[in-house]
């Protein structure tokens, strides 16, 4: 990139691969280094915890306060009743306003571990849209902020085009969620001097949306700033395991697990993911992603360390390496493993092996679990075997049960 900035920020992101486009990387600079810039990202409540989908948004907001900057977290009380339609080819399922206001609260427990919340100064601001969008009359919001809204522009924007191309409907309801988003940032404009809107690049339309209003309607000039839709090097979309989305929530997914996800990473990644979801300097990043061998296990160590001492702490990270270690090096149990407990009433005369590795989370489904079974992919105490039809008494589960799945996957049975 030609572009050199002068602002702290800018520079980080650039140099650790955060950006995919900027919508004036000059003006953003100046504003940068004049002074601190609030800048925002939404996340709409669709479920009741981030995944690590999100997780390098949210590096961007700490990188964001960590050079001086002010960070602002906007949950989709609002949005979230429209759904976003960028790139989907089906409309989102239509939540209660309770269960939005569940999932917001499962959905905070993350930020707390990278931002430092509070008004004065550089402090991080948790906001809702729903404080500005449940109220909206109407007709008013047709005829002071719609009439600012090209139809034919928004029909050209990929992320509503390729969902028309395919022949797939959108709702008009869908379609509203463009116009809802760009008020999100002349709103925030007006309330609190938000001068940056960051997402993915899925999001680009949305947030030339919003500039373009603020400009209209306020006459400020605002800026975008979007990161790239992250595949793995084997072209899996990043976040996705064999076992569903990787949860950021302790709850939804164990420190055990979100350490083991990062431990798994191909070879190729490590350079890549060092620097964008850890703090280690650009030039240990490169050196740890150059290794060869066995040592770039240790690098992929290092990753899993660093990452899940962000997100759950230190504690949690080296009670996950050191089970991984018993599991992996000494064959035994781990006090940590990923544990299916199940109630003697559930187990009834016996349960066959692959509702256990159903139940366990090694498998989506019946079908899932039999063809692992089938291909030699599971082990029981780590013993192969390929009988799927295999029952466990409540005798048999007496003292755990460790299932493996492949090399990497392991999960504990265990009888209350």
């Amino acid at each position: 990139m030609a572009f050199q900035p002068k602002s702290d920020f800018l520079s980080v992101m650039i140099e650790r691969g955060y950006v995919a486009d900027c919508t004036d990387y000059e003006a953003l600079d100046a504003a940068l280094v004049k002074g601190i810039v609030p800048a925002y990202i939404g996340y709409d409540a669709t479920a009741a915890s981030l995944h690590v989908g999100h997780l390098l948004n949210i590096m961007m907001l700490r990188w964001l306060q960590k050079t001086g900057h002010k960070p602002i977290t906007l949950m989709g009380g609002g949005t979230t009743k429209v759904g976003d339609p960028s790139f989907r080819s089906e409309e989102r399922p239509l939540l209660t306003p309770e269960r939005i206001d569940e999932n917001i609260a499962g959905m905070k427990q993350v930020f707390s571990r990278y931002l430092s919340y509070g008004e004065a100064g550089n402090g991080a601001l948790m906001l809702n849209n729903a404080e500005w969008l449940d109220n909206l009359n109407y007709l008013e919001f047709l005829r002071d902020i719609g009439r600012h809204f090209s139809v034919n522009r928004m029909l050209s924007f990929e992320s509503v085009k390729s969902r028309l191309d395919r022949e797939q409907s959108l709702s008009f309801l869908e379609f509203n969620y463009m116009i809802l988003q760009a008020y999100d940032f002349l709103e925030l404009n007006r309330r609190y001097g938000c001068l940056l809107q960051m997402g993915g690049s899925d999001q680009w339309g949305n947030i030339i949306n919003g500039i373009d209003l603020t400009r209209r309607v306020i006459d400020k000039e605002i800026y975008g700033l979007t990161s790239p839709l992250l595949t793995t090097s084997d072209g899996r979309k990043m976040g996705k395991s064999a076992g569903g989305a990787v949860w950021l929530n302790a709850q939804m997914l164990s420190p055990y697990e979100f350490w083991q996800f990062w431990r798994n990473t191909t070879d190729a990644d490590v350079a890549r993911f060092l620097k964008l979801y850890t703090e280690l300097p650009v030039a240990e990043c490169e050196r740890l992603g150059a290794l060869a061998g066995s040592e770039i296990n240790g690098a992929k160590i290092i990753l899993a360390n660093e990452v899940t001492t962000l997100l759950h702490g230190a504690e949690a990270a080296a009670a996950a390496e050191a089970t991984a270690r018993e599991v992996f090096e000494k064959g035994g149990i781990g006090d940590d493993l990923p544990t299916l407990a199940l109630e003697t009433g559930e187990v009834g005369e016996g349960i066959t092996l692959a509702q256990l590795v159903v139940r366990s989370g090694l498998a989506k489904s019946g079908k899932d679990a039999k063809r692992l079974i089938a291909e030699g992919g599971l082990r029981v105490n780590d013993a192969a075997e390929s009988d799927a039809g295999r029952m466990f008494a409540p005798a048999d589960l007496a003292e755990p049960v460790k299932l493996t799945a492949g090399r990497k996957r392991h999960a504990l049975v265990v009888l209350n």
